[in-house]
């Protein structure tokens, strides 16, 4: 048989009308799909110990969470983001190396295209604002940012606990709230670089508890 095509955008197989997904090492449950835009919340990506072990990594190294810096390419810090985070880079330990797998394998995009997986944490009152994730192209410091590996086609929430009270990723544009539990993930793509996607998120006041989270930002190629 002829190899299979590449989607044009990372995503599961959707043609297998499958309400599993093998990921190698484990399996996944599919909870919830959009089709516009591309929208999936899924079931059991990370096991309980295996998101207990990666907040347990990350914690040494948070630092307050920055933002992309869309006039320059840099970062800054944004009053619209109260969290620390940190990142692990590509395949920097055992755990990260197996999750980037099960994602390449779910959303079937090559490892090298993911950006470094960042753990990010919000206490009592963290929050960010509606936002979009892809690079604006109207903005100067666009061409710097791609620069690394094309613009930002999807996004990849994973879920590492569940707060006692808020913490909800929303989507307004959609009246979609979707609140957190631990090993699951939340995966939205957009084709262009466009509020016309519907991919405006946020990450709502955490009211009770913590959050904690963890993001695969995918790249049109090779991330470097």
């Amino acid at each position: 048989m002829p190899a299979q095509a590449p989607p044009p955008l990372p995503q599961p197989d959707w043609g297998t009308a499958a309400r599993c997904f093998d990921c190698g090492d484990r399996s996944v449950e599919l909870l919830l799909r959009l089709q516009q835009p591309p929208l999936a919340l899924f079931d059991g990506l990370l096991s309980a110990p295996e998101c207990a072990a990666l907040i347990e990594a990350a914690r040494p190294r948070l630092a307050r969470s920055l933002t992309v810096q869309s006039h320059s390419g840099g970062s800054e810090i944004n009053p619209e983001r109260t969290s620390s985070g940190m990142f692990f880079g590509r395949g920097e330990t055992e755990l990260v190396r197996r999750l980037e797998a099960r994602i390449a394998r779910l959303l079937r995009w090559p490892v090298e295209n993911g950006e470094g997986l960042q753990v990010l944490h919000y206490p009592v009152g963290g929050e960010y604002k509606p936002h979009y994730d892809y690079f604006d192209p109207a903005e100067p410091g666009t061409v710097a940012l791609t620069r690394r590996g094309g613009q930002r086609v999807a996004t990849l929430l994973i879920y590492l606990n569940q707060p006692q009270r808020g913490g909800a990723t929303t989507f307004p544009d959609l009246g979609l709230e979707v609140l957190p539990r631990g090993g699951q993930a939340l995966f939205f793509a957009y084709d262009r670089a466009h509020p016309g996607t519907r991919t405006l998120h946020g990450g709502a006041p955490v009211w009770e508890g913590e959050k904690w989270i963890a993001t695969k930002w995918l790249r049109e190629r090779e991330f470097v």
